[in-house]
C-alpha cells in the first residue's frame, strides 16, 4: 500500500493507494503554525475509521511546496511509519529532466503533475493546475520540463479583491450567463470566471504555438472543473493527476531500491 502526501499552500492532500486505485483520500488545511501531533492526530484518526494498520503501508511520498510544513510532516510521516519518506524533488524521478534556469525553484507537486503526463501520454503537454496558484507547466514528449507560468488561483484572485475592497459582499464562484453584470456579484463573476476564461485559454494556445502546434493540454486541481467553457481545451481533466504523479514516482523508487 502507498500512501501520497501532497502539502499545498491551501490543503494537505493525504491518498491511500492499493490494488490499482485510490481507495482513500483525505484532505486537511495546511496550517504553518501545527505541530507534528497535530497532523499525526488528524492521520491516525482516518486511518482508525477506515480500518487500517499503519503497517499495511510501505511506501511513503511526499511533495511540499510549503517550507514551514515540510519538517513538520516529514517529522510526522517519520514518527508513524517504518519506510523512509521519498520526498520529491528536481532530482528525484530518474526519467525526467528539468529545463528551467533554477530547478530547486519548481514546485515539487508541478514536478509530480510533469511525472504523470509523460508516463501517460508521452506526449508534448501543458498540464493546467487549477489551485491556489493558477500554474501552467509545459512539459516536451521526452520527459522534459520546459518552464511554467504562474498568476494567483481563482480564490485568490477573489480573496485579493475582497481584500482591498470594504463594500464587495462574498460571491459564489459560478459562471455567470453573461459578460455584462447586473449587479455587483454578476459583474465579479464575470470578471474573474469569464476573465480567467479568456486568460487559460490565450495561454494554452500561445503555449501551443511555441510548441509547433503539437500540444495536448491537461487540467487538474480543485478548481479545475468550475468553469465549463473550458472543457474542450482539454483532453483530460483529472483531479488526482497530482497523486497519480507521486504514486508513479514512489513505484519507481521503491522499485529500484
Amino acid at each position: 500500500m502507498l500512501l501520497a502526501v501532497d502539502v499545498g499552500n491551501t490543503d494537505t492532500v493525504f491518498g491511500l493507494y492499493q490494488t490499482g486505485a485510490w481507495s482513500h483520500i483525505w484532505r486537511e488545511r495546511s496550517l504553518s503554525q501545527e505541530s507534528e501531533s497535530h497532523y499525526a492526530s488528524k492521520l491516525m484518526l482516518h486511518f482508525l475509521e477506515a480500518g487500517i494498520s499503519f503497517e499495511a503501508v510501505n511506501t511513503v511520498v511526499l511533495s511540499s511546496v510549503v517550507p514551514d510544513l515540510t519538517p513538520v510532516i516529514q517529522k510526522m510521516l517519520r514518527s508513524l511509519f517504518q519506510v523512509e519518506t521519498i520526498t520529491v524533488g528536481p532530482n528525484t524521478f530518474p526519467g525526467l529532466s528539468i529545463a528551467i534556469d533554477h530547478p530547486h525553484e519548481l514546485g515539487a507537486d508541478l514536478i509530480a503533475n510533469a511525472v504523470a503526463v509523460i508516463t501517460r501520454y508521452k506526449q508534448n503537454c501543458v498540464v493546467v493546475d487549477f489551485g491556489t496558484a493558477l500554474t501552467f507547466t509545459t512539459v516536451s514528449k521526452k520527459g522534459e520540463i520546459l518552464g511554467v507560468a504562474i498568476l494567483p488561483g481563482l480564490v485568490t484572485a477573489v480573496k485579493a479583491l475582497f481584500a482591498n475592497t470594504a463594500q464587495l459582499p462574498e460571491v459564489p464562484l459560478k459562471l455567470p450567463e453573461s459578460a455584462i453584470g447586473k449587479n455587483t456579484v454578476q459583474s465579479i463573476q464575470a470578471g474573474i470566471l469569464l476573465g480567467y476564461e479568456g486568460l487559460v485559454k490565450s495561454l494554452i494556445h500561445r503555449i501551443r504555438s511555441e510548441m509547433g502546434g503539437e500540444c495536448i493540454a491537461v487540467a487538474t486541481g480543485g478548481l479545475s472543473s468550475i468553469i465549463d467553457t473550458l472543457r474542450d481545451e482539454f483532453i483530460e481533466i483529472d483531479r488526482k493527476l497530482t497523486l497519480d504523479g507521486l504514486r508513479i514516482i514512489g513505484e519507481k523508487i521503491t522499485e529500484d531500491r
